[in-house]
């Protein structure tokens, strides 16, 4: 095995131990880092071959990936197989991840603490008001962080600054520390 195999091999594990920490399930991460590091689309018969899973479990992972605007397919010219490779614009691929997550995470959080904040104001007792009082603190910072991603997602301050920018800059400072 090269180098460049064992780089792949721990690129493909590292992205199967983050993946569910985006949310995304672990095979699906490992399929994802898998068409990252590959040079050209692959079929799923190609990934389940590399990445030793079966055929089902590369669908549904490459079905979650789809769902999620991680990937990019294509039918092989002259043939009735999809081809699949990473979404190559990073900052799609992150404003698809930031979408997925708030919509399964922060829009219900905040839906149930507007609705739980009003329900404790009923409450006249010292334990209701200091539960009621976290629940609008922490109502508060995730209508915070709620804006501000709304504002990331609509292209709002982040666009002007650039996240394209941020992105070069961060490859420049990577370079500068190999180099």
């Amino acid at each position: 095995m090269s180098e460049l195999d064992d780089l792949k091999a721990a690129f493909v594990n590292l992205w199967g131990r983050m993946g569910p920490l985006w949310g995304i399930p672990p095979t699906a991460a490992r399929v994802y880092g898998w068409l990252i590091a590959s040079a050209e689309a692959a079929d799923a018969e190609t990934i389940a071959g590399a990445l030793e899973l079966s055929r089902g479990g590369v669908s549904m992972a490459l079905k979650e990936l789809r769902d999620w605007g991680l990937i990019v397919f294509a039918r092989a010219p002259g043939s009735r197989r999809d081809l699949f490779g990473p979404e190559d614009d990073l900052e799609r691929a992150m404003r698809n991840i930031v979408t997925w997550r708030k919509r399964r995470e922060w829009d219900p959080m905040l839906h149930d603490f507007r609705d739980w904040i009003p329900r404790l104001d009923k409450e006249r007792s010292a334990a209701a008001a200091v539960f009621r009082r976290c629940f609008a603190e922490m109502e508060a910072m995730a209508t915070l962080v709620d804006g501000m991603t709304n504002q990331f997602l609509a292209g709002g301050t982040l666009q002007k600054i650039g996240l394209k920018a941020m992105l070069t800059m961060a490859k420049v400072t990577g370079r500068r520390r190999r180099g």
